[in-house]
């Protein structure tokens, strides 16, 4: 596949169309520390069961945080919220996300206008859940330039699996081999790979460039590469 013939891109959103740890990192120590008020001794247990370094205020690599939806997140939470229960975590924890600002990795409206004004459609596909996701877009002005927008809850399943990326082609009549998925985990890529799309790794995310690169046919330091990968 030639980059000439790419009509679609597909996008991750946490840590590809936002630096993970820039936009979560610091905030995700305040809402464990509020999970566990009642039980300040569940802090430092949970923190470690979601892949959270409380000393240096960042997720680790190997965080179910990273690439899980938030219903993985919730159900590893919940050994250490006892009087929870997984529904109401998902609740808190996606109305607790709704407002975080978010970190660009790239000022996303001139970058998204510049792919749309070369011809492509858009899409987002990301493990959050839907409502969250279409609030920090609508905050950062870049709904508009979507054409297909999935959460984990939206109908079509989460990644690694490629249901999101089968929804993307139909909903905008693309067969696979032109599209690109462009993300920051091995679930984004392996989704890509499935749907048969050519998958683009960044940077913005917490995984390295080495356990990203076997899984991608390029690995880009951000989204901000991407135009020029393009050629447009």
């Amino acid at each position: 596949m030639t980059q000439q013939v790419i009509k679609g891109m597909v996008f991750d959103k946490d840590g590809t169309l936002f630096d993970f740890n820039a936009t979560w990192g610091a905030w995700a120590r305040g809402m464990l520390a509020a999970e566990t008020a009642n039980a300040p001794d569940m802090l430092e247990p949970l923190a470690k069961a979601l892949g959270y370094s409380l000393d240096a205020g960042l997720f680790e690599p190997q965080s179910i945080v990273i690439a899980g939806t938030i219903k993985d997140v919730a159900l590893a939470a919940l050994p250490y919220l006892p009087d929870s229960e997984t529904g109401s975590i998902i609740a808190r924890f996606n109305a607790a996300t709704m407002d975080v600002p978010q970190v660009e990795a790239a000022p996303l409206v001139p970058f998204l206008e510049r792919l749309k004004n070369a011809g492509l459609k858009l899409g987002v596909a990301t493990n959050d859940a839907e409502e969250p996701a279409r609030a920090h877009l609508d905050v950062a002005g870049a709904t508009p330039f979507f054409d297909f927008i999935a959460g984990f809850d939206s109908g079509f399943g989460g990644k690694p699996a490629a249901g999101q990326l089968h929804a993307f082609c139909e909903a905008t009549g693309l067969s696979p081999d032109v599209c690109v998925m462009v993300g920051d985990s091995t679930h984004d890529l392996h989704a890509g790979r499935s749907a048969g799309m050519t998958t683009v790794a960044v940077l913005t995310g917490v995984a390295e460039h080495a356990e990203l690169a076997p899984h991608a046919d390029v690995v880009l330091r951000s989204i901000a590469d991407l135009p020029a990968w393009l050629g447009v």
